[in-house]
């Protein structure tokens, strides 16, 4: 492909994702009648007395009396909690996967000329690389159950099945997650690899659209606590709850987040820079500046010119990246998001 500097970025750019989750749903149940039975688990509220515990102000470090007066304050907390009932010893969490195509077309670019050139690079790649490695560690993120997230910590036993369910047969891969390395993605697993062969089937535009489900157990323990989704409070000041944590729901059963389900099938960007100032700390979720928020800190910044916009400008004009450099740039459009420049100074 000629390399085309002079093609101005588009300033209104955007592409759908292509990985869609659904939200997920907790159940509770026996591990060893985990495919038979489940029932659905449901949030329970909880007041509880806690102390003081976050960092003093030095006049109250400094003076005892002040200091046994500080906490002796009640820290009076009403909070959501969720756990196994007392027969159970295995969470189960259900949710659907569509992968869509048609990553190559922006849903919506106000520069042809732009939206031309960047077409012609992406169905280069589609052509050289099928979206095989990007599949594979989308598959292995299933296989592994990272979308457990805190409820893998722990867990004596995990399993998860996913199946097929918009083709005429019925195929199903049954993985025992507790095999993976959540540090990597080198592996030469056959039924990881079937699966991503139906992914990049379906990324590539080879089939219309893959629809999965995917159900996951987690042998953590009876009657044990497990963790769904938190629910973000914007204005705590406002709120009519008195809860300092509420968690997700679906009609009163216990939830995961759609998005918190995609950020731990996302997170395959093992391309970052990696030095002295910036680690290497395993796989991160595919961001434009590589942002890991609970480290508050970017792994992609423009200054090392290795963020998206600084790659994807390079890629959509024909310039060259290397294989990993696309393989990230081609993630971050599978992720989907608005691209074009901010309004804002």
């Amino acid at each position: 492909m000629a390399k085309t500097d002079k093609i101005a970025a588009a300033t209104v750019l955007a592409f759908e994702k292509k990985l869609v989750p659904s939200d997920g749903r907790l159940y509770g149940a026996q591990w060893d009648k985990r495919h038979e039975a489940a029932e659905p688990l449901k949030l329970q509220e909880k007041s509880v007395r806690g102390t003081i515990s976050n960092r003093l102000k030095k006049a109250l470090q400094d003076d005892p009396a002040k200091l046994d007066a500080e906490v002796e304050k009640p820290n009076l907390q009403t909070v959501d909690s969720c756990a196994l009932g007392s027969e159970q010893d295995t969470l189960k969490l259900s949710f659907s996967l569509k992968v869509l195509s048609g990553v190559e077309k922006p849903s919506a670019c106000n520069s042809a000329e732009f939206a031309a050139s960047y077409q012609q690079a992406a169905d280069a790649y589609i052509q050289a690389e099928g979206f095989k490695e990007l599949a594979k560690r989308y598959a292995t993120n299933l296989a592994n159950a990272r979308f457990l997230w805190r409820n893998r910590v722990g867990a004596e036993r995990i399993e998860v099945v996913v199946s097929v369910r918009n083709e005429g047969q019925q195929t199903a891969w049954t993985f025992d997650s507790k095999a993976f390395n959540l540090k990597d993605f080198d592996h030469n697993r056959s039924d990881v690899a079937a699966l991503a062969d139906k992914i990049a089937a379906a990324l590539s535009g080879q089939t219309e659209f893959l629809l999965l489900t995917v159900d996951a157990y987690a042998q953590v323990g009876q009657a044990q606590d497990v963790y769904p989704s938190e629910e973000l409070v914007l204005d705590k000041g406002n709120s009519k709850s008195k809860k300092s944590k509420i968690l997700y729901h679906i009609d009163g059963q216990a939830g995961m987040h759609s998005q918190k389900i995609g950020n731990a099938l996302r997170s395959i960007d093992t391309w970052y820079p990696v030095d002295e100032d910036n680690p290497f700390i395993g796989p991160i979720a595919v961001e434009p500046y590589g942002a890991v928020t609970n480290l508050g800190k970017a792994f992609r910044t423009p200054k090392a010119k290795a963020d998206f916009y600084t790659l994807f400008d390079r890629f959509a004009r024909g310039g060259e990246l290397s294989q990993t450099e696309q393989h990230y740039v081609m993630a971050v459009l599978v992720r989907g998001g608005v691209f074009g420049e901010s309004g804002k100074d």
